[in-house]
């Protein structure tokens, strides 16, 4: 009973958005990440950070609407990135046994989706069922104020624009993708933004691109949780 009420007081405390896209099952994340992505979102608005709203690694575009509606609600942009297709294999020495057999796993065909629908990663033309949801839910990809960016992060991350990015959410689960954004986008954040790493509790390699970024970078602080929020100083 004690945890029934836990839960519902979780979900109540989750924007209408968040219960919505759970529903729907667009969206990987529990509850308690979606939660801590929008106190991160409020927290910047109080706070007059600016800059745009960043994800890597969309998989249904879940938390991607949520933000993108985060996002235009404060005049920002949103980009998100993605292969938008099969997940690129972990590549590094640092990447975890786990990691591995989780890619293989997947790479089978025998990884199943949320409430047992079809993986992600199986689906045909997965940009467009994501274009699609976006733009049921409100926000459309315009080009403008919500962009999808197609493609390996290492590809597609020097086209981005040097514009600030207040809050980053990194879901690639691997080491090489998680530190490419990181190293990446580091400079960019400004003083109080966000990077939110979904992964560091899940698989080695992305914790540990992360306690690696944190060695190095003094000028952001770690507060952890379900997803780790790295906060600049």
């Amino acid at each position: 009973m004690l945890r029934q009420l836990k839960r519902a007081v979780l979900l109540a405390a989750l924007s209408p958005l968040s219960r919505q896209v759970r529903r729907e099952k667009l969206t990987m994340l529990g509850a308690r990440k979606l939660l801590r992505l929008e106190r991160a979102a409020a927290r910047l608005r109080r706070a007059g950070v600016a800059g745009d709203f960043a994800e890597f690694g969309m998989a249904l575009g879940g938390s991607g609407i949520v933000l993108a509606h985060l996002a235009r609600r404060d005049g920002r942009q949103f980009h998100g990135f993605d292969v938008f297709g099969m997940i690129p294999p972990p590549t590094s020495e640092k990447d975890d046994a786990a990691s591995r057999k989780r890619y293989e796993e997947i790479a089978a065909g025998k990884s199943q989706g949320i409430g047992g629908d079809t993986y992600y990663g199986y689906v045909e033309n997965l940009y467009d069922v994501v274009c699609r949801s976006f733009a049921a839910h409100g926000v459309p990809v315009d080009g403008s104020s919500v962009v999808l960016h197609k493609g390996l992060f290492a590809d597609t991350l020097p086209g981005y624009a040097d514009r600030p990015v207040a809050l980053v959410h990194v879901d690639c689960d691997w080491y090489d993708p998680a530190k490419l954004v990181l190293t990446t986008l580091a400079d960019r954040v400004p003083s109080g933004g966000a990077i939110v790493m979904d992964d560091y509790h899940a698989y080695g390699g992305a914790r540990t691109a992360t306690e690696e970024f944190l060695r190095e970078r003094s000028d952001f602080a770690m507060e952890d949780g379900d997803n780790v929020i790295l906060r600049r100083r």
